[in-house]
C-alpha cells in the first residue's frame, strides 16, 4: 500500500519537476503524456490488486438519521446563503451593465442564473441525503 502511495506521489510530482527545470512546449507535452500514462498505470494497478469486498450496513441508527437531517439542513442553508450573496452581486452588476447598454441583458441574465444554480445543486444534494435515510 505504501508503494502505491509513493508511486502515485512520484507520478504526480515528477513531471512538474522536469517541466520546472526545462520550460519548453515540447517538454511540457512530453511530461503531460508521461504524467497521464503513469497515473493511469498506477490507478489500474491499484484497482486490480488492492480492491477488497465492501459490504454496506443496511441498518440506520437514530444518531445517523439525526446527522443526516442536520447535514441536509446545513447543505440547504449554506447553499441558499451563498446563492443570496452571489445573486446580489451578479444582479447589481447586471443592472448597472443593462442601464448602460441594453444589448447586454441576455449575457447578464446568464450570470444571474448561474448564481441561482448553486441553490438548485444544494437542494439536489439535500434530497439525496434525505432519500437515503
Amino acid at each position: 500500500m505504501i508503494i502505491i502511495l509513493l508511486l502515485t506521489f512520484v507520478t504526480i510530482l515528477f513531471p512538474f519537476i522536469v517541466y520546472y527545470f526545462n520550460k519548453t512546449t515540447k517538454v511540457f507535452k512530453n511530461t503531460l503524456i508521461v504524467n497521464l500514462t503513469s497515473f493511469a498505470f498506477v490507478l489500474t494497478y491499484s484497482i486490480i490488486f488492492i480492491t477488497t469486498n465492501v459490504y454496506a450496513n443496511t441498518e440506520i441508527t437514530s444518531e445517523e438519521r439525526g446527522m443526516a437531517f442536520l447535514a441536509a439542513a446545513l447543505v440547504t442553508g449554506m447553499c441558499t446563503i451563498g446563492t443570496g450573496i452571489a445573486t446580489g452581486q451578479a444582479a447589481s452588476a447586471a443592472l448597472g451593465a443593462i442601464s448602460e447598454n441594453e444589448g447586454l441583458m441576455g449575457k447578464a441574465l446568464i450570470f444571474v442564473a448561474l448564481a441561482e444554480g448553486i441553490a438548485i445543486y444544494g437542494l439536489l444534494i439535500s434530497f439525496t441525503i434525505l432519500g437515503r435515510v
